[in-house]
């Protein structure tokens, strides 16, 4: 089961969850979420912002960041294809997560552009808000132009609204496009998330509900979590 940990910002915080052998770490570069990227704190102070000349001339994160093993995931709504590309590179991301409304051709644009002249390989994970069974609907479309789906909460909050979603309505998607889960997964919901079955059920995203602030995640939670999780 792949785990994603989204919402990260803190440089101490981003080394912590990363040990703990998670797949992939989310970095929100959308302004109106309180876990935007705009700066990176650690313990010796406030890094500068991911778009300096620093990062420009290093191609890749601060040291503080650059150690991380798992999968690096930017994550934007309906922000213009440019900014998307120049984070790509600044930050040498493994995927980007379009969490507005990108429209299958933008998608397809995008990935011709910055592959391979701007990264070898870029994964895509395309976003759709569930609060019905007419939602799925829309999937149909990006079908075999993204790698993975991640269904979440309808909400006003570009993730991280800590709001569930029923996910039994996950057996009206019948698209081959494997999915994360996403949507108010807490500490309490170990038996659930192992419970849950479904052909193209690749994993579960983990935000807001491991949190002791907006973009700062309790690692003994998160561990005993994961623990708990991939405890067969």
């Amino acid at each position: 089961m792949i785990i994603k940990v989204c919402g990260m910002r803190d440089a101490d915080n981003i080394h912590a969850v990363a040990e703990l052998g998670v797949d992939m770490l989310g970095f929100i570069f959308a302004p109106a979420s309180p876990r935007f990227v705009r700066m990176i704190s650690s313990k010796a102070g406030i890094l500068p912002d991911y778009s300096e000349s620093r990062l420009k001339a290093s191609r890749g994160m601060p040291d503080e960041l650059s150690a991380t093993k798992p999968k690096r995931v930017g994550v934007f709504v309906d922000d213009m294809p440019q900014n998307i590309i120049t984070r790509i590179y600044n930050y040498s991301l493994d995927f980007v997560q379009l969490h507005g409304s990108e429209s299958p051709t933008m998608i397809e644009n995008l990935r011709r552009t910055v592959v391979p002249d701007i990264t070898r390989h870029i994964g895509i994970i395309k976003s759709v808000n569930v609060a019905s069974a007419s939602d799925f609907e829309v999937c149909e479309a990006y079908e075999g132009l993204v790698d993975y789906f991640l269904f979440d909460t309808k909400s006003s909050v570009p993730g991280g609204s800590g709001v569930g979603f029923n996910w039994s309505l996950l057996s009206n998607y019948h698209g081959t496009i494997p999915f994360l889960l996403s949507g108010g997964i807490g500490p309490d919901d170990v038996e659930k998330v192992k419970a849950f079955r479904h052909p193209r059920f690749a994993g579960i995203d983990l935000n807001s509900r491991f949190e002791t602030e907006p973009a700062m995640k309790d690692v003994e939670r998160l561990r005993t979590f994961i623990k708990e999780i991939r405890d067969e």
